[in-house]
């Protein structure tokens, strides 16, 4: 009975310990800052050193404090670079087309919660065991519409035809490399699941219901009236002041282009995306696309849960809570070769960060998390991953004391 009792002890120790580092790791217990609190002169050297120290391809980052402009960093390997340097943006995209999707419904030109299939006559989705009815601009934007895609669209490489909207929806290349399919796979709304098809049918829906294409109506309705004018679509190739597209080594490559615009298309430059960010912090209401503040700041409250946490809304990631009922948000996007872009958003301190990489495939978003962690003291929720490898070593270092104690 005494050996009972030390077993069934030293089991409820270790049952506490972990539930202990688990909820200390999500809370940012163990998170070590880059730089002390509120000190951006510190914390802008702590990145730049972490960026030279890298050394690999071209990036720009963009620090902003109290609604300004507080400094800028542009790092580049053979060519140099500057803010107006055009960079694909990969998933990043995804947020344009938030706006621009957000901007038909306060127009009047979209219900957000009637089904897409009411909209779309060029393509429609296969028939499923669950509601496609529930597959609305709402689920779409937010990731919970069912779709188990998971893409990802692979690239095309220079000579190859990118396929027409309706012929990527029926047969995508996925990044993965795996055959995947466009269909509701679960029920609408039940939970989150990451889909770039998603933002597929947002693409074919935004040109069913303005009758432009895609990029036309992105241009004429959000990016020209925002000046945003160096952002685009088009083919890299041949534009003026393009960042090289370097691979993980630093080797440079050939740009690649997606079958989705609305998912991966779009490329921009730090100063494009500092006037999004600006626009945002100081005065919402004048953004275009018939975007007022309520819209704004609807595009952040909670719709996609995972674990328990919010962590999406209507095309923004959702990634750390601010202790006010507000959220830290934005975007990301990575892809092939080495692209990685973010953006992350305080609206309750009116600070921000956007990096833009080529040839560093995770950077931006190291960056990005490093910033948040500063900012709220909190992980966020695209660096949940490192944050519970490092809760795992934590449990096992104590539950090897607990079993000796024990």
């Amino acid at each position: 009975m005494h050996y009972l009792k030390i077993a069934l002890l030293t089991l409820a120790a270790l049952v506490l310990w972990t539930v202990l580092v688990v909820y200390g790791a999500l809370d940012g217990w163990w998170l070590r800052s880059m730089a002390p609190a509120g000190d951006a002169t510190a914390f802008m050297d702590a990145a730049i050193e972490r960026i030279e120290r890298d050394g690999r391809g071209n990036l720009a980052l963009v620090l902003i404090e109290d609604g300004e402009v507080f400094d800028e960093h542009f790092a580049f390997q053979d060519q140099e670079i500057d803010r107006d340097t055009l960079f694909p943006t990969a998933s990043l995209s995804k947020w344009i087309t938030a706006w621009v999707v957000l901007g038909l419904a306060q127009d009047g030109r979209l219900d957000l919660d009637r089904p897409v299939s009411t909209y779309l006559t060029r393509w429609s989705l296969p028939p499923s065991d669950f509601d496609n009815d529930g597959v609305t601009g709402r689920t779409l934007l937010s990731h919970t519409a069912g779709l188990a895609d998971g893409l990802g669209f692979g690239d095309y490489l220079p000579g190859e035809t990118v396929p027409s909207v309706e012929a990527s929806l029926a047969n995508p290349r996925a990044s993965s490399g795996e055959e995947v399919a466009i269909a509701v796979a679960r029920p609408p709304g039940s939970e989150w699941q990451y889909s770039g098809g998603g933002y597929l049918i947002l693409e074919l829906l935004v040109e069913e219901i303005t009758g432009q294409s895609f990029e036309d109506h992105v241009r004429s309705a959000f990016l020209d009236p925002l000046g945003m004018s160096r952002s685009t679509y088009d083919d890299l190739d041949g534009l003026d002041n393009v960042t090289v597209p370097y691979d993980a080594e630093g080797r440079a490559v050939t740009h690649n282009s997606y079958a989705s615009k609305a998912a991966t298309g779009l490329a921009s430059t730090a100063a494009d995306l500092t006037t999004l960010v600006l626009a945002q912090l100081n005065d919402p209401a004048s953004l275009p696309g018939g975007l007022d503040g309520e819209t704004v700041r609807a595009m952040r409250e909670p719709h996609g849960r995972s674990f328990g946490a919010d962590i999406w809304g209507l095309g923004t990631i959702l990634y750390a809570p601010t202790g006010d009922g507000d959220h830290v948000y934005g975007h990301d996007g990575q892809n092939e070769p080495a692209v990685n872009a973010a953006v992350r958003i305080h609206p309750g301190s009116r600070d921000g960060i956007l990096v833009l990489t080529s040839g560093r495939p995770s950077m931006a978003t190291d960056l990005g998390f490093e910033w948040v962690a500063w900012q709220t003291g909190l992980p966020d929720v695209l660096g949940f991953g490192g944050v519970i490898e490092e809760a795992i070593r934590i449990v096992l270092g104590g539950g090897v004391v607990i079993l000796v104690l024990g």
